[in-house]
């Protein structure tokens, strides 16, 4: 069975002429004794609700779950095998949610998959704890991931691991690839790290010195990690290429094709007789799991249809929710926030704008789970009725809707990705918009795999004041806005928050998929008055917020500025300059739209001027070559917030100037 994996492996990176052969090669035993006599999971359906989760973090060897998902009889023929790297192929470079079936996320960039992991593991433990009864248990499964020595020296590994063991996830299994080679050599000479020290000092269950060429071996670790009451790391010291006798346990073979001839050399040595690509009749049926996962299934089906015998409003709400479905009053009642909060007109920040949204919303939204990274009363992420997520030490998690992360901005980003794809919960987590640096390859995983992940940034840019340039967000929002998939909202008021609120949360329908950054302010934002016809256009990204008899000019502006171009619009217009005013929360939204509507607003042969507190060069595409844009293209300063504003130019006096030197 092993072997099976080593020349499936070694045969689809050597004809694809690309890929990492020795770790699927090294991990091939461990394979063995988890999917061969631990992992919970049905082939024929690879959404079944209570399946054992498995991650492959070090991504890399992705020719190893492929191996496993092909001869464990998932939809993975030998031909997708056979096109390996290769163009729109089901079997990439790297494992792909959504691409081939069986991968539960995308692991290319070291360390998050353990970091998706454990909010896999956080998903699970909640939902047992809010569904199962002491009768009838229907969310129990494992999560387990493999990982390598590059996952564990990548920062966001401590993040999410540290975070594990204070929360005691004990259905989270990983099982280490202890090889010691990475591409540059042996690693001893850049990573001495006593890892299993590590690891306990975090609060895991530590298994040491597992042969992992021993499959009885790594069997019985996992056997004994299943019944840890704390998360387990299973320490495998394993050979890098094992069974290519000459490049095994050395960074040759760890990412580039062996070669011809170490290629028949490791056929020579593993007694395997068989062309590329074949496999014998007794393998496949060693390694089948169509019919035991079918029974696996079928037990689970059984049970939960008497769980909803007894428990149908339950049960109901447990399928809504894997579904991913919203709830059957979404619309009125988000559409009666929407109208309660703009009835109301309120001044304020639109962090706390935000944080109005989000009680709204969570009384509708059992599955909405919260959470930030240390700044809670800074974001206002928590609401009324939220409720920590806390750890009772003799059980593990207690249930709650809200994590605090720590200052742990990368892991919390990862993990919320984690936590999307198991589904049941819609998360989102907060912090300053300056650390979404820190969250960066996250963010653009979740774009990747079109998580419904919702990233919440507030102190959104120089409107923070005193803490200078080293908190203030210059290029942070545009940048966000370059990520494809990803959906950036800034908001001028408590209406367009909550509009933006209920957009992101909407983004789980198969014309619009994916997650969503909520960018708010520090400081107070005046309400803005619209009728119903213009609340009704905030959810296309862009819109005419104010217009005029004879315009001569389009102003085109985000979140805080908004008032500062409404101010510039009625000044403009005592001098018979006719201005429109054009409110854009999201442009990746509004950039979406069709044509027609798109003109509508900024209609050909008008000049523009793009007005907000950031670079300028996102808004040249807008406003063209004989426009303006009002903007910041220097790093701030530390200052109160209204003399920033002034030394920047954001007054009315200098928008209503750039203006008029645009028209002549």
């Amino acid at each position: 069975m092993a072997n099976a994996i080593r020349v499936l492996s070694m045969d689809a990176v050597q004809q694809s002429n690309s890929g990492h052969p020795g770790a699927p090669m090294g991990m091939a035993d461990i394979a063995v004794a988890l999917w061969g006599r631990h992992l919970k999971h049905n082939p024929v359906n690879p959404h079944w609700a209570d399946r054992d989760r498995f991650v492959l973090s070090n991504g890399h060897g992705s020719m190893l779950i492929y191996s496993l998902l092909h001869l464990s009889g998932y939809d993975l023929s030998i031909s997708d095998l056979k096109n390996f790297r290769q163009l729109h192929s089901k079997t990439p470079g790297h494992p792909e949610v959504g691409v081939t079936p069986g991968i539960e996320t995308t692991t290319g960039p070291l360390g998050q998959g353990m970091a998706n992991a454990v909010g896999f593991a956080l998903a699970e433990a909640l939902l047992a704890q809010e569904f199962n009864r002491p009768d009838l248990s229907i969310v129990d499964h494992y999560t387990y991931v493999f990982l390598g020595d590059g996952c564990l020296m990548e920062g966001v590994s401590h993040e999410a691991c540290s975070l594990a063991g204070t929360l005691r996830l004990n259905k989270l299994i990983a099982i280490y690839d202890d090889n010691g080679i990475s591409i540059d050599g042996d690693v001893e000479y850049w990573f001495a790290d006593d890892t299993p020290k590590r690891f306990e000092a975090y609060g895991w269950n530590v298994i040491r010195n597992i042969d992992g060429h021993n499959i009885d071996a790594v069997d019985a670790a996992i056997a004994k990690a299943r019944n840890s009451d704390r998360p387990t790391l299973i320490c495998c010291k394993t050979l890098i290429g094992k069974g290519a006798p000459n490049k095994q346990g050395g960074h040759d073979v760890h990412g580039s094709p062996l070669g011809p001839d170490e290629v028949d050399a490791t056929r020579a040595a593993l007694g395997w007789s068989h062309i590329p690509f074949e496999v014998p009749a007794h393998v496949y049926a060693a390694w089948d799991a169509k019919v035991a996962g079918a029974k696996a299934e079928a037990a689970w089906n059984d049970k939960f249809n008497g769980y909803t015998k007894q428990y149908p409003t339950q049960a109901s709400e447990f399928l809504r929710r894997i579904k991913g479905e919203l709830p059957a009053d979404w619309k009125s009642k988000t559409d009666k926030l929407i109208a309660r909060i703009d009835e109301k007109g309120e001044t304020v920040a639109t962090r706390k704008a935000s944080q109005f949204a989000i009680e709204g919303l969570a009384a509708v939204l059992p599955e909405f789970l919260g959470g930030s990274a240390d700044l809670t009363g800074s974001n206002l992420t928590n609401w009324k009725a939220s409720k920590a997520v806390r750890v009772a030490h003799e059980k593990g998690v207690k249930f709650g809707n809200y994590i605090n992360y720590g200052v742990r901005e990368f892991g919390m980003s990862a993990i919320m990705n984690g936590i999307a794809l198991h589904g049941g919960y819609i998360p989102f987590g907060g912090t300053f918009l300056t650390f979404s640096d820190y969250s960066r390859n996250a963010l653009r995983m979740a774009a990747l795999m079109k998580t419904r992940s919702i990233f919440l940034f507030t102190h959104d840019s120089i409107g923070l004041g005193e803490d200078g340039p080293t908190h203030q967000s210059i290029e942070h929002v545009s940048s966000l806005r370059l990520i494809p998939q990803m959906d950036v909202w800034r908001p001028c008021d408590t209406v367009e928050s909550a509009v933006a609120w209920v957009h992101a949360i909407e983004r789980n329908r198969a014309v619009d998929r994916g997650p969503s950054a909520l960018i708010f302010s520090r400081q107070n934002l005046p309400f803005v008055p619209r009728d119903d016809k213009k609340i009704a256009a905030i959810h296309r990204g862009g819109y005419v917020l104010h217009d005029a008899a004879n315009v001569k000019v389009v102003l085109i502006a985000t979140g805080s500025e908004i008032d500062l171009v409404l101010k510039a619009a009625e000044l403009l217009a005592v001098e018979n300059v006719g201005a429109r005013v054009v409110s854009m929360p999201s442009t990746n939204v509004f950039d979406r739209q069709d044509k027609e509507y798109r003109e509508s607003v900024l209609p050909h042969g008008l000049p523009r001027v793009a007005v907000e507190a950031g670079v300028t060069d996102f808004w040249r595409k807008y406003v063209g070559l004989e426009g303006r844009v009002v903007g910041i293209d220097t790093f701030g300063e530390s200052a109160p917030a209204e003399i920033l504003f002034k030394h920047f130019g954001f007054t009315v006096a200098h928008v209503v100037a750039t203006v008029k030197s645009v028209l002549d």
